[in-house]
């Protein structure tokens, strides 16, 4: 029992971040139809700007706050000048796209700070000591932190989206742009603030993230298999879900961590393949996935 709380503890932390950027995935096809798979090399930027913030001196909070700021700024530049000159002519070139963002900002990462692992400042408590015991079990916390704060950005998330004006728009939006706009709904208004928005949850997922998940460190790699798990957490509970957001990222995590503890067998590549095979099932037998909605079209 000790070993299945220590297990489901650790799947927790790792969950509550996969909801974080499966969120971010959430609020962009909400409005705009499309997934980001740059996604995680928003956040991958972000962070380094952050860490490169706290090298210089400043508190991490701080630099939380200026790689939120930097990580809504990229979303609406890439939104604007790159997604929407090309959004008009097919999925595909936006998929080309943000295929393209994704290598050119990892390449940016390397070019602007060198290929070495970066030791990045904890912003919340994580030392040995900082506990407390349930069942036998340590629960730290951080991962009381940061499920906490998961908590906190699905509730105002889900205030935006749902009881807010902005989030019908965003809805109209992605259902019918051309009627939306005629409608008085000022389109790429709202498209750059759907990925404004989406880039600072995926940058500040990416602070609470780079210091509690393996290897505890900022590289150029580290946020590849994080998307993976968050696009097939998004997928399986609903892309435009904010309940399937958070029930797929929460059994992602878990799972993996239950997978590491009693399948060592499979160890990290195997658990990627397990991802990308839900994915295609998901796809394959319910593209709306468990909570999402079917768009009907009139014709």
């Amino acid at each position: 029992m000790e070993i299945f709380l220590d297990r489901t503890f650790s799947g927790l932390t790792a969950g509550a971040i996969y909801v974080l950027v499966a969120l971010a995935l959430v609020v962009v096809f909400r409005s705009s139809g499309t997934i980001n798979f740059a996604q995680g090399e928003f956040a991958l930027f972000t962070c380094f700007i952050a860490w490169g913030l706290t090298t210089k001196g400043w508190p991490i909070l701080l630099a939380m706050a200026a790689c939120i700021a930097v990580g809504f700024v990229l979303g609406v530049v890439a939104e604007r000048w790159l997604i929407r000159p090309v959004a008009k002519r097919s999925e595909s070139a936006v998929l080309i796209v943000a295929l393209g963002l994704f290598i050119g900002l990892n390449g940016a990462d390397g070019w602007i700070w060198g290929p070495a692992d970066k030791l990045f400042p904890r912003l919340l408590p994580g030392d040995e000591d900082s506990y407390v015991l349930i069942g036998g079990s340590r629960l730290h916390f951080d991962t009381i932190g940061i499920v906490l704060l998961m908590i906190l950005v699905v509730a105002l998330l889900n205030l935006l989206l749902n009881r807010t004006s902005l989030g019908l728009t965003m809805r109209a939006v992605a259902t019918n742009p051309e009627s939306a706009s005629l409608s008085g709904v000022r389109v790429g208004r709202v498209l750059s603030l759907s990925w404004g928005l989406s880039g600072a949850i995926g940058s500040f997922a990416g602070v609470l993230l780079v210091p509690v998940l393996p290897p505890n460190q900022l590289n150029l790699s580290g946020f590849f298999p994080i998307l993976i798990f968050a696009s097939a957490a998004a997928l399986l509970g609903g892309l435009d879900s904010i309940r399937g957001a958070v029930v797929g990222g929460l059994v992602f995590g878990v799972g993996a961590s239950w997978l590491n503890g009693y399948a060592t067998f499979l160890g990290g590549t195997l658990q990627l393949t397990v991802a990308f095979t839900i994915i295609v099932l998901v796809l394959v037998a319910k593209p709306t996935g468990l909570f999402g909605s079917r768009r009907v079209e009139r014709v």
